[in-house]
C-alpha cells in the first residue's frame, strides 16, 4: 500500500472516505430535504456497485483505510447489505461503518454485522414521536427505536445516536436525549445545525455547542475524555453513572479542519473534498471513460489537492452548504 500519497497542501493525511450509495431516502427531515419534492437523480446517473468498488479498491491502494457507507438512506438500495459485505473485503479497509435513520434497520441489522460493519450512526432527532413526524414527515418512530435496539443487540460497537439540535424545534429535548447514556451503551452526540441554503437555515440562529453543554448540566458530572487520535469531530464526554457517553460536534462554533482526514464520494460520482464547499472532481466521467488505476487514482490526488485548509461558517453570518443535506451523504 502507498500510504504516503493522500496527503493535501496542508499537510493532513487523508485516510477516510464517505461513501454515498444513493440520494433517495425513506424520510424527508426538514434541515436535510426541506423542499420534500426535490428532483432525484437519474438511475443512470447514480455509480453501479461494481464501480463503487472500483473506486474504493483504488482509495484504498492509496491509503484509505476508513469507509463509512451513507445516502440518503443507503439501505434503502437494493442488495445494500451484499455490497457492503464486498467493501468489507477490500484489502486495506480496516474500519467500516455506517450511517443510517434505522427506519428499516431491526430487518438488516443482524446481516449488517456479518457483513463486516463495525459502528452505526443513527439519526435521530426527537423521543416524541408526533414532533417525529413533524421533523422527518412520516410517522415512523416506532420502527427506528426498534432498530436501535436491534443494533444494540447486534453488537455493534459503538451504536450511536445523531441529534441535530434545533433551535425553536427540538432544543428542549437535549436532556433526555443525554439521559439516554444512563439507561442504554449508546453514544449520543449532538450536532450544531449548519447553515444551509434554505429558508428553514434562516429562522433560528444555531444553538451552538456551549449552550448545549449547559442543558446536559443538570443531567449528571460531566468529564471530559481526551484525544483518542481516532479523528474524531465530536468533543466526547463521560457522565458518572452512564452506560454511554456523550459527544457534542461543533462545526459552526468550533472548527475541526484542522484534523480533518476525510473526502466524499456522492452518489452521482464526484469526489468532494469539503463538506462546506461545492468544489467536487469527476471521477464517474473516467471510470466509464475506461480509465486505466493511475488515472482514477490521479483523480484522488487532484481532489486532495484541492481541499481547503478550512471553511468560514460561522451560522447566519458565514457560508452556507450549497447544496441540500441529501445531495451530499453527510
Amino acid at each position: 500500500m502507498r500510504n504516503d500519497l493522500l496527503i493535501d497542501t496542508h499537510g493532513r493525511r487523508i485516510t477516510y472516505l464517505r461513501v454515498s450509495v444513493t440520494d433517495r431516502c425513506n424520510l424527508n427531515c426538514i434541515y436535510c430535504n426541506p423542499s420534500r419534492y426535490a428532483k432525484k437523480l437519474a438511475h443512470s446517473d447514480i455509480l453501479t456497485y461494481e464501480e463503487l468498488l472500483s473506486i474504493i479498491e483504488a482509495g484504498a491502494g492509496l491509503g484509505i483505510t476508513k469507509v463509512r457507507i451513507t445516502g440518503g438512506e443507503p439501505l434503502v438500495r437494493k442488495d445494500a447489505c451484499d455490497f457492503i459485505g464486498s467493501v468489507s473485503a477490500i484489502s486495506g479497509i480496516t474500519d467500516l461503518s455506517l450511517t443510517t435513520n434505522g427506519v428499516v434497520l431491526a430487518d438488516c441489522a443482524g446481516r449488517l454485522r456479518k457483513a463486516g460493519v463495525n459502528r452505526i450512526n443513527i439519526s435521530l432527532d426527537t423521543l416524541d414521536r408526533r414532533r417525529f413526524k413533524t421533523i422527518t414527515g412520516h410517522d415512523r418512530f416506532d420502527r427506528v427505536w426498534k432498530g436501535i435496539q436491534a443494533a444494540l443487540k447486534a453488537g455493534f460497537s459503538p451504536v450511536k445516536l445523531n441529534m441535530v439540535v434545533m433551535r425553536g424545534i427540538n432544543d428542549d429535548e437535549v436532556a433526555d436525549f443525554a439521559r439516554l447514556v444512563l439507561k442504554w451503551p449508546v453514544h449520543v452526540r449532538f450536532i450544531e445545525q449548519m447553515p444551509v441554503e434554505t429558508r428553514l437555515a434562516d429562522a433560528e440562529a444555531p444553538l451552538l455547542g456551549p449552550d448545549i453543554q449547559a442543558r446536559i448540566a443538570d443531567v449528571g458530572r460531566m468529564v471530559p475524555i481526551g484525544d483518542t487520535g481516532d479523528g474524531s469531530t465530536a468533543q466526547r464526554f463521560t457522565i458518572d453513572g452512564a452506560m454511554g457517553e456523550i459527544g457534542i460536534i461543533r462545526p459552526v462554533s468550533c472548527h475541526f479542519c484542522k484534523t480533518c482526514n476525510r473526502l466524499r464520494l456522492t452518489a452521482d460520482g464526484r469526489l468532494r473534498p469539503c463538506l462546506m464547499s461545492d468544489r467536487a472532481v469527476d471521477i464517474k466521467g473516467p471510470l466509464r471513460g475506461g480509465a486505466s488505476l493511475s488515472e482514477i487514482e490521479a483523480t484522488f490526488r487532484e481532489a486532495v489537492r484541492l481541499k481547503p485548509g478550512g471553511h468560514n461558517a460561522v451560522g447566519t453570518n458565514g457560508s452556507r452548504l450549497p447544496r441540500e443535506m441529501w445531495c451530499i451523504g453527510g
